[in-house]
């Protein structure tokens, strides 16, 4: 009789671990409304850069100035060997969601790690090493989890068994921007295929059924507004314009949707001119939309005001990272910004404000476009990719100096890759912007005959290579730049600003850092065992508070890896790494 009391207990004991090993905490999970979107918990990470206005800020401040060098890893897991990483991770009530390499999505238990789902497609790997599965992020609505996907695909997987709920062929190039959902629109971006405009644009789809609702076209159809920009260009239909980089901003209030659209290509004007290099406008508009900000009606995809922030380019100079929208009086120094719309000065607006890979800050009423001001960045020179700037109209006129008028020619400009896609972050406790910075420029010679286009790193008069990298905190109503964390070493990681005044961000060299978000003085800093690119987060789950990072290979890493000759760079490691504070449940 005892021992079948025993077998019994041993059996029902059983059954009770199996059951709690089973539970998981994506197993009742709730419907992530409109409301939630717009108004999150602090305690979660609903969408790139946390809210609509792409501000990449947490408002958790259990970590701060004072306990932030207690930071200890809580957790880490591996995300595979191959491929490549440049997305921020989701945070939902207890589970994160990684768009991990290849394309592979992850739903993980957030206070440990533990694997609840993955989701994984069966893809050409040619198709993987050609177009490279770089997706810029991932998105949350009701119970979806909604990803653009390496092979031209827009999904929806079930949030709870990364089931496939439905699937949408977008068939347009790399789906290399990723997602952002608002109002059950979802709305992406991607890069072209080469030498076809058409497949160049934004889209809004229906999140409960993946349906096409609307395209904008990155560059307009001939004999549409803004086609005439492109004056002389025989091969009109060839020439591209993407959305490639990171997710637009929303603007609920105004039900408007602010996109930034890469440089035009091919790379030359010239080339995109029948071969002549004034065959467009040095001012703008010129080969529109290109390093433009875009403005769209959330439900129609139709436009509603653009700014040219770089007229007719003629180096690759991409101006499509994130635009950041926040609210601020009008009062830049002139001692730290050369071009103010003097008639603004002391009013109060609602902005959009965007740094590109060409350098400079541009600040916009997010309204109607409206220049509010802008400045060089991260340094003044006469080899900026702009030269001047009207205050009144907001008119921008590139930098001729630097244009290309003749093969065989050699030009130095300013700035290039000077930021790239890894986020900036706002916060609304210094009223500041923080975000990386490299002083490079680029020395470019346009191809003549059997000669190929060359082109290289430049160095602008001035330039200190100890002090060529580093971080930058920009008051956003001065426009008063301090510099911090100056070396020689990329940061390739996402600025995050959060309430308990601490500013993180990582490096090439694999160091993850804290600093003061008012000083910028370092408080705490740990080496991660692959470099740290994007991805940088916060949350809290049970009271505690966590900061996310990724720890991974990225092309733009590996580039800089080889200009930096980082000594000991690491290329197939990828990991999410998770701290927090020790001794709190």
């Amino acid at each position: 009789m005892l021992k079948r009391s025993l077998i019994i207990a041993l059996f029902m004991c059983g059954l009770f671990a199996q059951a709690a090993f089973a539970a998981s905490p994506a197993d009742n999970l709730k419907p992530v409304t409109n409301a939630m979107l717009e108004h999150p918990s602090p305690n979660d990470w609903l969408m790139y850069s946390r809210t609509y206005d792409a501000n990449h800020f947490s408002p958790l401040k259990q970590i701060n100035k004072r306990n932030v060098h207690r930071l200890q890893l809580a957790w880490s897991t591996s995300l595979g060997h191959e491929g490549e990483i440049q997305s921020q991770p989701l945070e939902y009530d207890g589970v994160m969601y990684i768009l991990g390499p290849n394309g592979k999505i992850f739903a993980l238990d957030a206070t440990n790690g533990d694997v609840i789902w993955t989701y994984e497609r069966d893809i050409d790997p040619k198709l993987l090493r050609r177009d490279r599965a770089r997706g810029k992020s991932i998105a949350i609505w009701e119970n979806e989890i909604i990803s653009t996907t390496p092979d031209g695909y827009l999904v929806a997987l079930n949030a709870q068994t990364g089931k496939v709920i439905w699937q949408t062929n977008m068939d347009s190039g790399q789906q290399s921007s990723g997602p952002i959902v608002a109002n059950g629109i979802i709305v992406s971006g991607r890069a072209c295929k080469m030498g076809d405009r058409e497949s160049c644009f934004i889209a809004g789809n229906d999140a409960k059924t993946g349906k096409l609702l609307w395209k904008f076209y990155d560059i307009p159809a001939k004999g549409e507004p803004g086609s005439d920009s492109w004056g002389e260009a025989p091969t009109y239909d060839k020439n591209t314009s993407s959305t490639w980089a990171l997710p637009g901003s929303y603007d609920p209030k105004r039900n408007l949707v602010l996109w930034g659209v890469a440089n035009p290509v091919p790379n030359t004007r010239a080339a995109r001119h029948g071969g002549n290099a004034a065959g467009t406008a040095f001012s703008s508009p010129a080969d529109l939309y290109s390093n433009s900000t875009v403005a769209l009606d959330l439900n129609t995809g139709k436009l509603k005001w653009y700014y040219q922030h770089l007229p007719g380019d003629d180096w690759d100079t991409d101006m499509n990272e994130d635009r950041i929208l926040l609210r601020t009086r009008i009062n830049p120094d002139p001692k730290y910004v050369k071009w103010i719309n003097k008639d603004e000065v002391g009013t109060t607006h609602d902005i959009s404000v965007m740094i590109g890979e060409g350098g400079g800050i541009f600040v916009n009423d997010r309204g109607d476009g409206k220049f509010l001001w802008a400045t060089p960045f991260p340094f003044d020179t006469p080899y900026f990719v702009i030269s001047k700037i009207d205050t009144k109209t907001g008119q921008t006129f590139i930098n001729k100096q630097g244009v290309l008028m003749n093969p065989g020619q050699r030009s130095l400009t300013c700035f290039w890759n000077t930021k790239s896609y890894w986020t900036m972050s706002y916060s609304p406790r210094t009223k500041s912007l923080y975000t990386t910075y490299i002083d490079n420029c680029l020395d470019m010679t346009r191809a003549k005959g059997d000669q190929r286009e060359r082109r290289t790193r430049g160095k602008r008069p001035g330039y200190k290579e100890e002090i060529s990298n580093g971080l930058a905190k920009i008051d956003m109503e001065t426009g008063k730049i301090m510099f911090f964390n100056q070396s020689n070493r990329p940061s390739t990681g996402d600025m995050l600003a959060t309430a308990g005044g601490v500013v993180f961000n990582g490096d090439l060299y694999r160091y993850f850092r804290a600093f003061d978000d008012e000083t910028g003085k370092l408080l705490w800093q740990t080496r991660l065992p692959a470099p740290v690119t994007t991805g940088t987060i916060s949350y809290a789950v049970n009271g505690k508070q966590y900061v996310a990072v990724f720890g991974a290979f990225n092309f733009a890493s590996m580039a800089d890896a080889g200009m930096w000759k980082v000594p000991d760079y690491v290329r197939d490691s990828f990991g999410v790494y998770v701290f927090a504070l020790p001794g709190r449940r």
